[in-house]
């Protein structure tokens, strides 16, 4: 093995963006959000710093005290466990991700959303962050300690380099996709790309998880197979889109899932944005009976 392998820095840069992604999104909910502000917001913006670093310097040492010494024991990591494993992961992040793109709206305080329930929830609380921000990175980093482990086993002289490549390059399209969402004035349009994003991201992680148990129990037929290289979903450029539910040669599950699971979100989506506003509908009308019956009081 040489001093670089396009492998090693795929899986890195695959799951460093994905994890960007999620921080970068709580860093613009509490950039944009007015109950953010003053200390709060330098206070919220401290605690996704510190929730990430904790979370994957945890994930990192747990991972490798655990891993490797049953590796290099035994010879082997049942791989069908960590394939069980890394689906449950997966599945279990697209539903936090699903949630949090149905709260997008609410966070970024578009009519009427803020004003249905305000003083009940407004916003992201610090349990919140703790919890979403460190599972999600934990998930990434977790995933990438264990996707490394048969390069260890070969000696890993290829690690170093490769791994910092795909840091570098998951860094920069994550800081591309954070600042993108800070250049949007209209706070309507910032809360679509976020959710779509979001909701995006979401799909391909449920994708993603129900195909780690598919190859464990059996694949289904695939519907196409793209050859061309430059459309593979483990080589750059496209694995750019993986996290996001692309693949060159889906089965007939993934697809299922991928359409399911779509459906599901935007169904979601609609029926949230109908009961908001049915119930900001009846909000208005019950202070407008009010107003009525003071007057007439007077």
């Amino acid at each position: 093995m040489g001093v670089f392998d396009m492998g090693i820095a795929t899986i890195v840069a695959r799951e460093v963006l994905e994890g960007t992604i999620i921080v970068g999104q709580y860093r613009t909910v509490l950039l944009r959000s007015e109950h953010w502000e003053g200390k709060n917001q330098e206070r919220g913006l401290k605690l996704i710093t510190r929730s990430a670093l904790a979370a994957g310097l945890v994930a990192v040492l747990m991972v490798l005290a655990i891993a490797l010494p049953i590796y290099f024991v035994t010879g082997d990591i049942d791989e069908r466990t960590l394939e069980i494993i890394e689906g449950v992961s997966k599945i279990v992040a697209a539903l936090f991700i699903f949630q949090f793109s149905l709260k997008i709206p609410k966070f970024l305080e578009i009519s009427p959303y803020h004003l249905v329930g305000k003083a009940k929830d407004v916003g992201i609380t610090d349990r919140d962050i703790k919890f979403n921000v460190a599972w999600n990175i934990w998930r990434e980093t977790a995933e990438t300690i264990v996707f490394l482990v048969p390069y260890f086993a070969s000696g890993g002289s290829a690690i170093p380099v490769s791994a910092l490549v795909g840091i570098a390059i998951g860094l920069l399209l994550g800081l591309f996709i954070y600042y993108g969402n800070k250049n949007f004035e209209d706070r309507r349009y910032l809360a679509a790309f976020m959710a779509i994003l979001l909701g995006m991201l979401s799909v391909g992680l449920f994708v993603g998880g129900c195909h780690e148990f598919e190859e464990v129990f059996g694949e289904t037929s695939k519907i196409y197979k793209i050859q061309n290289s430059f459309w593979s979903h483990k080589a750059l450029p496209m694995v750019i889109f993986k996290p996001f539910g692309y693949s060159a040669g889906p089965t007939i599950l993934m697809t299922i899932c991928f359409w399911l699971w779509l459906g599901a979100l935007i169904a979601a989506h609609v029926m949230q944005n109908k009961r908001v506003n049915e119930k900001h509908t009846k909000n208005l009308e019950s202070k407008i009976e009010n107003a009525d019956v003071e007057k007439a009081q007077e």
